[in-house]
C-alpha cells in the first residue's frame, strides 16, 4: 500500500487515512493507496465499515498538478472511484477544508459523506478550461439536482458545507475531531444495518424537473453570458 494512504482497524470499522502535504493531491500514489486500502477493507471479513479522512489542513483539495501535461498512470482516477463505489461494506467521507473537483468526486464515490461546518466543496475545473472528469458531472446532479449541479460545474464556484447539506450533497454537519467524527458515523451506520448506497444508482436529484429544458436554458445563458469561452459550455 503507498505511503500516502494508511489504513487502520477500529473494531469494525476501516479507518482510510490520506496524508500528502500540503493538499492532499490526488498523485499517483495516492490513487493507487486509495486503491488498494479500499480493496483491503473491502476484503476484510471483520470490516463492516469504512471511514476516509484526510491528514493536515484540508481534505483532498484535487488533481496533483505535477502530473498535469504528462503520460497517464495507471489507476486512473475514474478507476479508483469505481472501486470506492463498488464496495460491499458502506463508506463514509468526512470532509473538512476543502474538497475540489476530484477530492469531491472522491466523496461522491463514497456512499456516505459528513462534512465540517467550516467546509466547502466544489468542482473547479472549468477555471482550469476543463471539465470534471472522474463522474463529477454524472454523480453530483444525482444528489443536487441537475439545476444546482449545473450552476457548480458551469461556474466553477465552491459551496459551503450547509449549502452542500441543503441541496444532499453531504448527509450531516459536525464539529470537532475528524476521526472521532468519521467513526462515530460509520458505527451509527453498523448500528442502523445501513449498507452501500452507491451514488450512481441514486435518482432523486434527477426527479420533479425538465432537465433536458433546464440544460437547454443554462446552455443559452452562458453562450451569451459567456460569450467566447469554450469550457464553460463543454461543460
Amino acid at each position: 500500500m503507498a505511503e500516502f494512504v494508511r489504513l487502520q482497524r477500529h473494531g469494525a470499522i476501516a479507518l482510510i487515512i490520506v496524508d500528502n502535504p500540503p493538499v492532499n493531491a490526488l498523485s499517483q500514489p495516492v490513487r493507487q493507496g486509495l486503491q488498494q486500502a479500499f480493496q483491503a477493507a473491502d476484503a476484510d471479513p471483520e470490516v463492516q465499515a469504512v471511514a476516509l479522512v484526510c491528514e493536515g489542513n484540508t481534505f483532498i483539495a484535487g488533481a496533483d498538478i505535477k502530473e498535469f501535461g504528462k503520460p497517464p498512470q495507471s489507476p486512473s482516477l475514474p478507476e479508483v472511484i469505481e472501486v470506492i463505489e463498488g464496495a460491499r461494506k458502506p463508506s463514509v467521507a468526512v470532509i473538512h477544508g476543502t474538497a475540489l473537483g476530484g477530492g469531491l468526486e472522491v466523496a461522491l464515490g463514497c456512499h456516505y459523506r459528513i462534512a465540517r461546518k467550516d467546509a466547502k466543496v466544489g468542482l473547479p475545473e472549468v477555471k482550469l478550461g476543463l471539465l470534471p472528469g472522474a463522474g463529477g458531472t454524472q454523480r453530483l446532479p444525482r444528489l443536487a439536482g441537475v439545476a444546482k449541479a449545473l450552476d457548480m460545474i458551469v461556474s466553477g464556484q465552491p459551496i459551503g458545507a450547509a449549502e452542500a447539506l441543503e441541496h444532499h450533497i453531504v448527509d450531516e454537519l459536525f464539529e470537532g475531531d475528524l476521526v472521532e467524527a468519521g467513526l462515530a458515523y460509520a458505527q451509527r451506520l453498523i448500528d442502523e444495518g445501513r449498507g452501500p448506497r452507491r451514488t450512481g444508482e441514486q435518482s432523486a436529484g434527477l426527479e420533479g424537473a425538465d432537465n433536458a429544458e433546464l440544460i437547454a436554458a443554462k446552455h443559452a445563458e452562458v453562450a451569451k453570458r459567456m460569450r467566447g469561452l469554450f469550457s464553460p459550455l463543454r461543460c
